[in-house]
């Protein structure tokens, strides 16, 4: 594969709401640090300004943040503001809130009342009068209650005209249904890949159904979620890069697009090097017996 000439685009679109992306995108969480939410030393300022910039050359039209996205001296929203303002017509940008950090870097979790703040907050930093996309994302504590009173008061700021659509992060299915007797719900964001569970399986077959998109974060670094891509690769992801000529990562990813037409992608990183090899995924297409393979590798359903 050409990584100059393969783009995101090649994956093919679909929709956020009414707004059409490429489905590759970019996540910014590693635009900061050295490792996401890194207190220590920043990368570089102009690097990642150019690897957004690049990004968005390459076909990159969805750009997932979030406020919380920052490091000592660097902010996520700032370095896409800086990067990419005057934005692109075509440019979505999908942030997340009820997390939120403050200035040593601990983490907080906003009431309903609070989240017109942190939407706010997020305009500001991104230099916009409304936001795209806006996703509640749910801690941990909340898998098994409702969110109703949360997105409630997000659907309110739709309302006002501050968000153009909602999605729903981390979240069960029933949780999905709780969201969109509310509002709609423009898509779902969940952690997915090589190896996903039943459920997981489940709420992106559903999503399908919906119509809904589906953006997995931590495709490509599977359980090692935050700590980076996994340290081991099976040998079934391992002969499909070595068969392609493409790395694990690349194959893990193109696996992951391959589960739906409005399944998402949303790779992050601060490697120029890594982006283009991302990027270039959108091109690779493999076979319904490497798919099978990989598939049932993950779930023990292969020798």
């Amino acid at each position: 594969m050409s990584q100059r000439t393969n783009t995101a685009a090649a994956a093919g679109t679909w929709r956020l709401g009414d707004l059409t992306v490429n489905r590759l995108g970019f996540g910014a969480m590693r635009l900061t640090g050295t490792a996401p939410f890194d207190r220590g030393v920043p990368r570089d300022r102009e690097q990642s300004i150019a690897l957004l910039r690049r990004a968005v050359e390459l076909g990159a039209n969805h750009i997932d943040t979030a406020a919380y996205y920052f490091s000592t001296t660097r902010s996520a929203n700032e370095l896409i503001n800086r990067a990419l303002a005057p934005y692109p017509e075509d440019l979505v940008i999908a942030t997340k809130v009820w997390p939120g950090r403050d200035a040593s870097g601990a983490w907080w979790w906003a009431t309903p009342e609070q989240l017109r703040g942190q939407v706010e907050e997020n305009l500001r930093q991104l230099g916009r009068d409304h936001l795209d996309v806006v996703n509640l994302r749910v801690p941990p504590s909340r898998r098994t209650r409702a969110i109703s009173d949360h997105f409630a008061a997000l659907a309110e700021l739709r309302d006002a005209g501050l968000i153009r659509h909602l999605g729903v992060s981390h979240v069960t299915a029933a949780q999905l249904t709780e969201a969109r007797a509310i509002a709609p719900v423009a898509c779902v964001q969940n952690p997915y890949g090589v190896g996903a569970s039943s459920d997981d399986q489940a709420l992106l077959h559903h999503c399908g159904e919906l119509g809904i998109a589906f953006v997995p974060f931590f495709a490509i670094a599977g359980p090692g979620r935050e700590a980076g891509p996994v340290a081991e690769d099976g040998e079934e992801v391992r002969a499909v890069a070595r068969a392609r000529r493409v790395s694990p990562a690349q194959v893990r990813l193109a696996w992951t697009l391959h589960q739906g037409p409005h399944v998402l992608a949303i790779p992050g990183t601060g490697d120029p090097d890594h982006l283009a090899q991302n990027m270039a995924v959108g091109a690779l297409r493999l076979s319904a017996e490497e798919l099978e393979l990989i598939g049932l590798a993950a779930t023990g359903g292969a020798a």
